[in-house]
């Protein structure tokens, strides 16, 4: 039985899991399946523990919006004092529409278009985090456009190993983000000779779910001895972005403590006395939310045995993409049937459409589970393969509960599709 301590906002009352005081049973039969669900105690209060851990320092949290970009989560991380990381005009607008301050706003990114440039410095943003030589140049030349200064900071690769997946390892030197440790100093003596340039910060990210201190801490390190380094040549650094990163439990982790992850940087910031500023995403959101999935069929082979649900890979890409572990446990608990090992699977036509491998489930058609930690990287990587239509979403406070996301109808999939060049086109008469 699946160990629910990560997730405290869940619980069994007589045999049936509640989100909050939400039965999911009453939720699947309001909304249907699949079904996001998110809980706003469980975001509200790992928004707080991270708020609080630097509270000492003057500090900004800036949500990585690319983990979950709902209008309604971003609108209450608002409300909760959040800034935001952004990596595309899109989700700027995004954070402008749910109300936030674009002076709590760092743009990160390898490819920022000039448009996206313009849009956010007549946004007045808070920083760039420039991650190349090219887009330096870039910056310089829309600001100047524009008879206007852009805040900048590099975002620079420390080249440590933060021990996680080859494909959410950010801050290696043979990575496409950032720019490399050894360069870093003569970009910044070339960005302080542009005119419209202006030197605020130096950003660091590493990589992403990651469980071990050790990494952050050489890291920093290293970007402190880049910030001595520029103070000697007349170059000051008023804030240090310190990324985000930190791990959540999926399966058996043991993530970093907030209260440990803080004691060790603050304990080696005593010669900064600047700004402080993350960007975490999946440890906002990552177990606040869950994906709940019908049982269809249970399918026979003579090596496995398959529970076919109505979610699929493309509502939730992360086990396709990454093998990525989300705990899977049913939502009504079955004490009498026996324990049977399954592969998940959903109806998308690809092999690797793989939910869960070798699950112990007690389950039959018709059977609610729940895919557990899908807060972070779920339906905001959700996609309409095979024409399916994107998930609902619903966010759950106590008892009450709020849709903040319809689920697509086929018009809102044919929507962009233009068929009526078809009657005066030539290929009609082929």
């Amino acid at each position: 039985m699946a160990n629910l301590t990560p997730f405290p906002e869940l619980s069994y009352r007589q045999q049936e899991l509640y989100i909050e005081d939400i039965s999911l049973t009453d939720l699947a039969t309001i909304y249907g399946t699949p079904l996001y669900v998110y809980s706003y105690s469980a975001l509200s209060k790992a928004y707080r523990e991270f708020s609080e851990a630097f509270a000492s320092r003057e500090t900004m949290i800036c949500y990585a919006v690319k983990a979950n970009g709902n209008l309604a989560l971003l609108r209450e991380l608002v409300m909760l004092g959040a800034g935001f990381d952004i990596v595309s005009a899109g989700e700027l607008k995004r954070v402008l529409k749910a109300g936030g301050d674009p002076q709590k706003v760092v743009f990160s990114g390898v490819g920022k278009s000039k448009e996206e440039i313009i849009f956010a410095l007549n946004a007045n943003i808070f920083c760039f985090n420039i991650e190349s030589e090219a887009e330096l140049y870039r910056i310089q030349e829309c600001a100047s456009e524009l008879n206007m200064d852009a805040n900048v900071s590099f975002r620079v690769n420390p080249d440590v190993d933060p021990k996680t997946h080859p494909y959410i390892s950010t801050g290696l030197k043979n990575s496409k983000f950032g720019v490399p440790f050894d360069t870093a100093i003569d970009l910044y003596k070339k960005a302080n000779q542009l005119n419209n340039i202006i030197i605020k910060g130096i950003d660091c990210h590493i990589g992403s779910q990651i469980t071990d201190l050790n990494p952050f801490i050489e890291a920093l390190e290293r970007i402190l001895e880049l910030i001595d380094e520029l103070k000697h040549l007349g170059i000051i650094i008023s804030h240090l972005d310190l990324g985000g990163g930190l791990g959540i439990t999926y399966k058996d982790e043991s993530p970093i403590s907030l209260a440990a992850y803080a004691e060790a940087l603050l304990s080696r910031l005593h010669g900064f006395s600047g700004k402080l500023v993350f960007e975490p995403g999946r440890r906002i959101i990552g177990n606040s939310g869950l994906l709940l999935t019908k049982v269809e069929f249970l399918k026979h082979s003579p090596e496995h045995q398959f529970a076919i649900v109505d979610a699929a890979m493309n509502d939730l890409v992360r086990p396709s993409l990454y093998d990525a572990w989300h705990e899977i446990i049913e939502v009504t608990r079955q004490p009498n049937l026996t324990l049977n090992e399954f592969d998940v699977a959903g109806p998308v036509c690809e092999t690797g459409d793989i939910l869960g491998s070798k699950r112990k489930l007690s389950t039959k058609s018709g059977d609610l589970l729940a895919i557990l930690s899908t807060g972070a990287y779920g339906s905001v990587m959700s996609s309409n393969y095979n024409a399916r239509s994107r998930a609902a979403e619903v966010l759950v406070y106590k008892d009450q509960h709020y849709l903040i996301s319809q689920r697509e109808s086929f018009d809102d999939l044919i929507r962009r599709e233009l068929t009526d060049f078809l009657t005066q086109s030539s290929l009609t008469k082929t």
